[in-house]
């Protein structure tokens, strides 16, 4: 009974949803049309809110671009497709693949959400090795693991309450920041992350389909891979001149790139000494970048690397600005800040968590950004929790807020499971060289996504702080 309905989801989300950009494009209209109802806006502000916005999210792009191609760039390195292969020679079943893949990437993008990459990589070589492997379902696999970067140690919403002078304090919504022990470390937030690595694998072991039905990596394939594969280490000698070369020389010098990875070793060092556990999109693509040099060895291999690595991102570069349109319609026009006050003002000191969670939920299909999505509704929510909060001691205000800042994060992250746009991370890289589009995965997440709301709504509501 629950594989027939996964299969009727499916085949609706086939039958109905469109491409992606075509989604972003809907997204698009559906929020300027609504703002121009609901709002005293006129149609000239939509647009011109919509263009300031266009280009607020270039630097976040750039970032992700570089995420993905310099880990991906790792991922192709001989020592980790040895670690791969050893690791496959252990596994020989669909159920043990969608288990570990979901399990392995949780534990990853605790650790940083740009660490979705190696769950991609880990999951597609799986996928050729194992016979039986529903191949959009295991994308899917892959997708939910994304969810737990929220609880991790590069969570956008602890690490800005936590950042000295930020827009909060200036602003004055915040007059001091929120360390993370009140967020990340709080008895919350360990207890989603436990729940999730249990509840998330299991659900989709019982959801997982019976049989492929012709949706194997090999059968949707665009081109056989096996059969076009050459490693980097032949086509980098493949370039070489066939006389001896001071080119040649340099381009594969095993010296040159090692002080580059020497003297990158030593910031990254230096970085957490300094710092501590400072982990932020920078600071993991510059490791990405400096552990790719290393495992690489050379400079022509490394640059045969980003070139695989980089083949398949033109999503990403086009698709990004629409976004950031949409979040610049929500945030110029005041479209944002008002959905973030009706939401708050039927909270209460009970419910809060809830319609903070609910808040960040249905902002997130407008602004699938967690950071951005906070910019235009955190003020309004940490006004109303403050406003619900007054007599209350500073230290449980201040825990409130810790708590309905959480529970907007645990609500954005949850609702990418019906929200495409993270699909940009993942595609790159599972998708290269296959017949596969969003509508063929996300119909898989529609169970799993109602089960995982249950379970995060009882716990952002009821677990102690």
């Amino acid at each position: 009974m629950i594989e027939k309905l996964g299969e009727k989801i499916t085949y609706l989300f086939l039958k109905f949803m469109p491409n992606a950009f075509v989604f972003a494009i809907l997204l698009t209209f559906i929020t300027a049309i609504g703002t121009y109802l609901w709002l005293d806006v006129t149609p000239m502000k939509i647009i011109t809110s919509w263009y300031d916005g266009f280009f607020d999210l270039l630097g976040f792009a750039m970032q992700i671009v570089l995420i993905i191609i310099t880990g991906f760039s790792i991922a192709l390195s001989p020592i980790i497709k040895r670690g791969i292969d050893s690791l496959a020679r252990h596994i020989n079943s669909p159920r043990q693949v969608y288990f570990l893949v979901v399990f392995l990437g949780l534990l990853l993008t605790l650790v940083s959400f740009g660490w979705i990459v190696i769950t991609c990589v880990l999951a597609r070589e799986l996928a050729l090795r194992v016979k039986g492997v529903n191949y959009p379902f295991l994308i899917g696999c892959v997708y939910l693991s994304m969810s737990s970067w929220v609880s991790g140690l590069s969570s956008t919403i602890p690490l800005l309450l936590n950042t000295e002078n930020n827009f909060l304090i200036n602003s004055g919504v915040l007059t001091e920041v929120i360390p993370t022990s009140y967020t990340l470390g709080s008895i919350l937030n360990i207890s989603m992350i436990i729940t999730s690595l249990i509840a998330a694998p299991l659900i989709l072991l019982i959801l997982s389909p019976k049989t492929p039905k012709n949706k194997e990596i090999t059968d949707l394939m665009i081109v056989d891979e096996n059969s076009k594969r050459q490693t980097i280490e032949e086509e980098a000698l493949s370039q070489k001149l066939p006389f001896k070369s001071y080119s040649d020389k340099l381009n594969n010098s095993f010296i040159l790139q090692m002080i580059i990875v020497i003297m990158g070793l030593v910031y990254i060092i230096r970085h957490f000494i300094t710092k501590g556990i400072d982990l932020n999109f920078n600071i993991m693509i510059f490791i990405f970048l400096i552990f790719g040099l290393l495992l690489h060895k050379t400079p022509m291999r490394y640059v045969i690397s980003m070139k695989k690595a980089s083949s398949n991102i033109s999503g990403i570069l086009f698709q990004y600005p629409f976004y950031a349109g949409i979040m610049g319609i929500m945030l110029f026009t005041g479209l944002g800040e008002k959905l973030g006050q009706i939401l708050a003002s039927q909270a209460s000191i009970h419910s809060y968590p809830f319609f903070a969670y609910l808040t960040g939920a249905f902002v997130n299909f407008a602004i699938p950004s967690a950071g951005g999505e906070f910019a235009v509704v955190g003020p309004s929510i940490i006004n109303a929790v403050k406003e619900i909060g007054t007599g209350l001691p500073t230290e449980v205000v201040t825990e409130m807020i810790a708590r309905a800042s959480l529970s907007v994060a645990y609500g954005e992250s949850l609702s990418n499971m019906l929200q495409p746009f993270y699909l940009l991370l993942v595609f790159p890289i599972m998708a290269a060289g296959i017949k596969i589009q969003a509508r063929d995965i996300m119909g898989y997440l529609v169970l799993p996504f109602i089960l995982l709301f249950i379970i995060q709504s009882v716990l952002v509501t009821f677990c102690p702080f």
